[in-house]
């Protein structure tokens, strides 16, 4: 890989994790709100069940097919210099998904009854809530597949700001007009308050189409209607795709199991599991998807060019530096789990200590799972950019029965543990068996240095979560848990002595990945030093991460 593509991969890594980080931030003052307006409840139960039918017909139409489909043949269309063909393509492919879109959202206006009574525990009359909120979230799919084409078409031009920055609005406008709208929606119509955050999901998600357009069209984007289904470019895609939409379709029965079985313990628990997730979800989004999205168009132009020995390189720089902040990361989440809950959502008595307890125990066996997805996305993005969706559809759809099976046996005897257990154990499972078909497709990987590296994280993460463990002990016994400074002592000295630990451990064991991650970082701040001494920016290859 050139120095000056691994310098851009490096810079785009960083801003993707630089909006990520605030976009949490603001996801998180969401939540917090949220919680405390409505407290871990029936009420927040059914605002996440309501999200169900959109996901499902947003996820399976658009969300797996613009990674699996789009970006590969449109990205290998501009790297041959067919910017013609790469547009009529795009054009045919949003006139045939904006279509059929359409089509499923008003068919599941219409039937919300009958497929919520499908998906959930509840009776008849705890169904009203539900109901109205999925419908009013439905209007949001149609934004997001529009704002999804868009980030594929920019993601492919190599221009990853303005998708990155549509996600804070989208969390800030949820938050924004959930606090304005709850108040006087709950006075009209007693009970359902909520509904202010739905509206502000459809506001958010039109949002983050808007902030695209400009950057749209300063690449040249060009849209024409058509249903042509002889072009070349959209029978390769659907030829991508079919795998994937059989995939991605029984992969919501991770999603739908959870849910179903969820709703039937006590209220709150399906809220306490999503909560629980997106806490495992963040050092996801913040590092691993962060690096292998910025990673995903070299690693696609490689595939096309047949340069096997470089895209497996790239595939190394993906997993082992994401690898190097989720491992730490998950330790630290499942020593720390309750006092950082507590710390985050405990402020008032509509959030209490036992909901932090059972949002604790979910996210301590969520966090099991972590290093294995995120070690499959890196490898799922190796076979995309193969154009290869048959393989990770097969190996994904083993995992799914797994989880759905262990969840109906676990359930049982461990309540929400079970489902937690379960769905991590389905990460590994998937994770070990993609790795396995990957080295079948590319060869012999010893040379890429992946296992001694995950050794020594191992081993060093290890380390920092014994000393986060006696730090936040000692903290604990000294100043108590009674207010929110000695709450955040607590977890902010036990995560300053943690990091400080793998560090350390990190620059003795002279890790390769200690660089790697500081790269990201330091390419930014020599950029920034050697502006402000007008010194000449290095030029990086097509993409203005700058806006």
């Amino acid at each position: 890989m050139a120095k000056a593509e691994k310098n851009f991969i490096f810079k785009a890594a960083f801003l993707l994790m630089v909006v990520q980080v605030l976009s949490r931030v603001l996801g998180y003052a969401r939540d917090v709100v949220l919680m405390n307006m409505f407290g871990q409840s029936y009420m927040t139960d059914a605002f996440n069940v309501a999200f169900t039918i959109p996901d499902f017909i947003y996820n399976v139409l658009i969300g797996g097919a613009i990674a699996s489909a789009f970006i590969p043949v449109f990205s290998s269309y501009l790297a041959t210099d067919q910017p013609k063909k790469a547009w009529r393509t795009s054009s045919i492919f949003s006139t045939w998904a904006l279509t059929i879109m359409i089509v499923l959202v008003l068919l599941a206006f219409v039937f919300t009854y009958p497929l919520l009574g499908m998906l959930t525990s509840y009776d008849h009359e705890a169904m009203r809530l539900p109901v109205t909120l999925t419908r009013i979230t439905l209007v949001q799919a149609l934004f997001m597949a529009l704002s999804a084409i868009a980030t594929g078409i920019l993601q492919s031009y190599q221009h990853f700001t303005w998708p990155a920055i549509g996600t804070l609005l989208y969390n800030a406008f949820i938050l924004l007009l959930g606090i304005l709208l709850a108040g006087p929606i709950e006075r009209v119509w007693p009970g359902y308050g909520i509904a202010g955050f739905s509206v502000g999901v459809v506001v958010g998600a039109l949002a983050t189409l808007v902030v695209q357009i400009p950057t749209l069209i300063k690449v040249g984007f060009n849209y024409k209607p058509c249903y042509d289904v002889r072009d070349e470019g959209l029978r390769k895609m659907v030829k991508l795709l079919i795998p994937v939409l059989i995939g991605l379709s029984v992969s919501q029965i991770n999603v739908l199991v959870t849910q179903y079985l969820a709703t039937g313990l006590t209220d709150g628990i399906y809220t306490a599991l999503r909560t629980a997730n997106r806490f495992m979800q963040l050092p996801l989004g913040l590092f691993a998807v962060s690096i292998c999205v910025a990673i995903f168009p070299t690693m696609t132009a490689q595939a096309a060019r047949k340069e096997y020995g470089e895209l497996k390189k790239s595939m190394s720089l993906a997993l082992r530096t994401s690898l190097f902040v989720i491992i730490p990361a998950a330790v630290g989440m499942m020593v720390l789990r309750e006092p950082i809950i507590r710390l985050l959502f405990e402020f008032t008595g509509r959030f209490t200590s036992y909901d932090t307890f059972i949002c604790g125990q979910a996210l301590f066996f969520y966090c099991l799972g972590l290093p294995g997805y995120s070690a499959t996305f890196s490898l799922i993005r190796v076979f995309y950019a193969l154009q290869d969706t048959k393989t990770p559809i097969i190996v994904s759809v083993a995992a799914i029965v797994l989880n759905a099976v262990l969840s109906f046996i676990l359930v049982q005897p461990l309540q929400h543990i079970g489902l937690a257990l379960a769905y991590s154990i389905s990460g590994w499972t998937q994770c070990a068996l993609l790795a396995l078909a990957l080295r079948r497709r590319l060869g012999d990987m010893s040379g890429l240095h992946i296992l001694p590296s995950l050794s020594r994280i191992t081993l060093a993460a290890l380390a920092m979560g014994a000393a986060v463990w006696g730090v936040a002990r000692v903290c604990d016994a000294a100043l108590g848990t009674a207010s929110k400074m000695a709450q955040l002592v607590q977890v902010g000295g036990s995560i300053a002595a943690g990091i400080a630990v793998f560090a350390a451990l990190a620059w003795l064991m002279k890790m390769e990945e200690l660089h790697i991650f500081l790269g990201i970082f330091g390419s930014r701040f020599r950029r920034n030093r050697g502006l402000k001494q007008g010194q000449a920016e290095e030029p990086a290859p097509t993409e203005e991460t700058e806006q």
